[in-house]
């Protein structure tokens, strides 16, 4: 296919006029095309150009140029200044150009920039005014290999820079113009043949641009090339320029592709990017086959490209591979982590580690054991991740040599308190095991560490706490109950510091252990341990749970009381046993083992804390002063007295005084007496004093002390129901009441207001509506009573008389 060519120079006078015009025009060429493509193809010599004879005319750049225009096609043109014009004016130049339609290429798929100073281009118009058909383009030898070779190693400190703007360009749309500036226009040809190279054969046809221009800011083609003389544009957004006649800028670029296309090309290997696949690891991959050294994520790149291909590579390119990857690049870090080249390794670490798990025992050793040792010496010295490695993973050489060159970080690591130990320490000391390197005096703390991960103890910040408990966190890694499994010295030391803890907090260590299948079963056993995996459950009897837990930790309670301790606080967590299960604890199990288990004071509280209608506390306070007479503090004989004394209320041991008794018990002790002992106590006595008949000394007793604690529980059980019943049906009962609800006016306010209170709300509304019987008979108990008790009540049941009544026997208006 012939192309449409144009010719554009300065003519003479003639019949399309003088000046600047086109002098040859293939036929067909539409004008609205002449119109755009002379806005591209024009020419300004640079500012400092040789100014002499004609012979100098070659020191001027020229303007190769590759333009796409506004009907989709493209303009390929060629632009050198020939002096002066047939008036002999200077800054004449001669264009002469190339219409491409859209969707056509060159003869024979040629890229445009190989067209670079073909003897196809003319450089004068062709005779007669008629372009000469041009068939293909035969290539300039600037273009060849060897040259681009030689070019790209004396920039290779700006390859890379160039490269990753390249590949921002031709992948975004709104990417930044390329400038290059060169003293040379064919300096800027070799980058646009450089450019070429490295892309995709489509994106490589499309990159439009323009080897020199005076005013790079008027271009529109992709990379512009312009002279240290040109228009600067570094102030402007809309280009990135590479000045390559100033100082290389030595900001590391962060592209991959970037980086390994500028070694390929220093290395003088471009044939890597016809026979290399197009994706980036594989062009890695085959970078370090060539002998070519990658930067750490390239060789990344490579790694995993590898465990992709894994099993579809032959074994002996497969071996190349793990060998070239296993050289000098990884393993050599500072203290940040980073390679010598200042690529951080992380990822090509990860990626050997992915791929040393895809090969090991896939592949013959013999492969795959240089990558263990590599990737296994990575990890423990670059604190890398530390791989699982079998036993026949490494040679018998490899083993003796890493065990020598790890065995101190191996051990640091294992000591170092700021890793979580289930973590890195834990991988370190399972690569300890398989180089038999003995860390058997760092089990103890190691295990210390565990044990308080284990159980969410936290102390990072200087002060341990309990983490919060998660049912639902993995709270035994599998690689640790594998440890445990397979390393019994291990094993011994994280029971024994995990038995310490769950003695410690059994509820915590029981939050955090129960469910995680560490093998509790195995000897020797460790009763407080085993006790918090197997938990105390939450269905059934509490006292069958706890003689469960008992069972379970394998030891009697008598041999090692600490065990009662531990089943005490995880059946009971949050409080403390009913009456009746902490009188069996204490039968059951006997005050000397409770008293060496230290679960004495557990029972005690348990007595203390009971609401008040337990009715076996009362049993429960004898049994302990019975049990341990002569050892309990006087903070807690008083309340268990009190609690014993509130038990005989009402039985043939009841004794005598007992207001004087209760209270003086409450007030003998300096700490105060717990609520719920006073509450059961005053309660008791209530009842006591509110049951007919009541001896007066005890009465008195209540009306004296004027206790409002006291008082108050007599008045809520006087208004309790059964004695609302007792006085309906039993006449005498209210005779009874009203004899002592009457009496003793005056001796303290609170009494005057409480029986006042009953007299009122109690007693009157059940005399209002007896039974003419009943009130008789209630007439002749209050006359046998004597004391005026018949007046009194007379006065005090007529309509109205109830405050004159209450005002006499309360003493208001002597």
């Amino acid at each position: 296919m012939s192309l449409a060519q144009l010719h554009y120079t300065s003519a003479p006078p003639g019949p399309d006029g003088s000046g600047f015009r086109f002098t040859a025009v293939s036929s067909g060429v539409p004008a609205t095309l002449l119109r755009e493509a002379e806005q591209l193809i024009g020419y300004e010599p640079p500012h400092d150009g040789p100014d002499g004879p004609a012979e100098q005319l070659k020191g001027f750049p020229t303007a190769l140029s590759f333009s796409e225009l506004s009907d989709g096609g493209r303009l390929l043109s060629r632009s050198v200044y020939t002096g002066t014009d047939h008036g002999g004016r200077p800054g004449n130049f001669h264009a002469h150009a190339l219409h491409l339609p859209s969707g056509a290429r060159l003869p024979d798929g040629a890229l445009p920039i190989t067209a670079w100073e073909s003897p196809r281009w003319a450089e004068a118009t062709p005779p007669e005014g008629r372009p000469v058909p041009i068939e293909r383009f035969e290539p300039s030898g600037l273009l060849r290999k060897e040259g681009l070779v030689v070019f790209a190693r004396s920039r290779a400190d700006r390859l890379a820079p160039f490269f990753a703007d390249l590949r921002a360009l031709v992948g975004r749309a709104d990417a930044r113009q390329l400038v290059v500036v060169e003293r040379d226009s064919a300096d800027v040809a070799l980058w646009i043949a450089l450019a070429c190279t490295v892309l995709p054969r489509e994106q490589a046809h499309a990159l439009t641009f323009t080897t020199y221009t005076r005013r790079p800011r008027q271009a529109r083609q992709q990379i512009i090339g312009a002279l240290p003389s040109s228009e600067p544009v570094g102030d402007d957004h809309r280009f990135r320029v590479h000045d390559c006649t100033a100082r290389a800028d030595t900001e590391p670029v962060t592209d991959t592709w970037a980086d390994l296309w500028a070694r390929i090309w220093s290395a003088g290997r471009p044939d890597l990017f016809r026979d290399a696949p197009d994706d980036l690891g594989g062009l890695a991959a085959t970078a370090l086959t060539s002998d070519i050294a990658l930067r750490s994520d390239a060789r990344a790149a490579a790694a995993r490209w590898t465990t992709d291909q894994a099993f579809a590579l032959p074994e002996e390119r497969l071996r190349e591979l793990v060998e070239r990857l296993c050289g000098d690049g990884v393993g050599r870090l500072d203290a940040y982590g980073r390679s010598a080249d200042g690529a951080t390794a992380d990822t090509e670490l990860v990626a050997l580690a992915d791929l040393l798990e895809r090969l090991d025992g896939n592949v013959p050793t013999a492969v795959s054991a240089p990558l263990a040792a590599r990737v296994l010496a990575s990890g423990v010295s670059g604190r890398g991740p530390v791989p699982v490695l079998r036993a026949g993973s490494l040679t018998p050489q490899a083993q003796t040599e890493l065990a020598r060159d790890l065995a101190y970080d191996l051990r640091a690591g294992i000591a170092d308190a700021t890793e979580p130990a289930a973590g890195r320490p834990l991988a370190l000391l399972r690569a300890a095991d398989l180089l038999d390197v003995d860390c058997q005096d760092e089990l103890p703390d190691f295990a210390g560490r565990l044990a308080r991960g284990l159980v969410g103890v936290d102390e990072t910040a200087g002060n341990a706490r309990r983490a919060a408990a998660d049912p639902a966190a993995p709270v035994c890694p599998p690689a640790l109950l594998e440890a445990v499994h397979g390393h019994p010295a291990l094993r011994i030391a994280l029971f024994e510091a995990l038995n310490t803890l769950a003695a410690a907090d059994p509820p915590a260590a029981t939050r955090r252990l129960a469910g995680s299948g560490l093998p509790v079963e195995l000897p020797p056993a460790f009763p407080h341990l085993r006790m918090c995996v197997a938990g105390a459950g939450t269905s059934g009897d509490r006292l069958g749970r706890f003689h469960g837990l008992l069972r379970t930790a394998g030891v009697s309670p008598h041999a090692e009381p600490a065990v009662l301790r531990t089943a005490f606080r995880l059946v009971w967590p949050d409080g403390p046993p009913t009456g009746r299960e902490a009188s069996l604890l204490l039968n059951q199990l006997g005050s000397d083992t409770h008293r060496m288990a230290g679960t004495r004071d557990l029972l005690i509280g348990a007595a203390l804390a009971a609401p008040a209608d337990d009715p076996d506390v009362p049993p429960l306070a004898t049994d302990l002063l019975r049990s341990f007479t002569g050892e309990l503090r006087r903070a807690y004989q008083a309340p268990l007295h009190l609690l014993e004394f509130a038990g005989l209320l009402g039985t043939d041991r009841e004794g005598e005084e007992w207001v004087s008794r209760a209270l003086a018990l409450r007030d003998g002790v300096p700490e105060p007496v717990p609520e719920p002992v006073m509450e059961r106590v005053f309660e008791a006595l209530a009842r006591r004093l509110l049951t007919a008949p009541v001896p007066e000394s005890e009465l008195y007793a209540l009306a004296r002390s004027g206790d409002r604690g006291l008082l108050a529980a007599y008045e809520r059980e006087a208004r309790e129901e059964r004695v609302g019943d007792r006085l309906r049906v039993v006449p005498s009962y209210v005779a009874a009441c009203f004899c002592d609800w009457s009496a003793y006016p005056g001796t303290h306010p609170s009494w005057d207001a409480t029986r006042t209170t009953l007299l009122s709300k109690v007693l009157r509304p059940v005399v209002r509506v007896l039974p003419p019987a009943d009130r008789a008979t209630v007439e002749e108990a209050l006359a046998r009573a004597g004391r005026g008790k018949l007046d009194a009540f007379h006065a005090w049941n007529r309509p109205g008389a109830l405050g004159r009544l209450a005002g006499r026997l309360t003493g208001r208006g002597r």
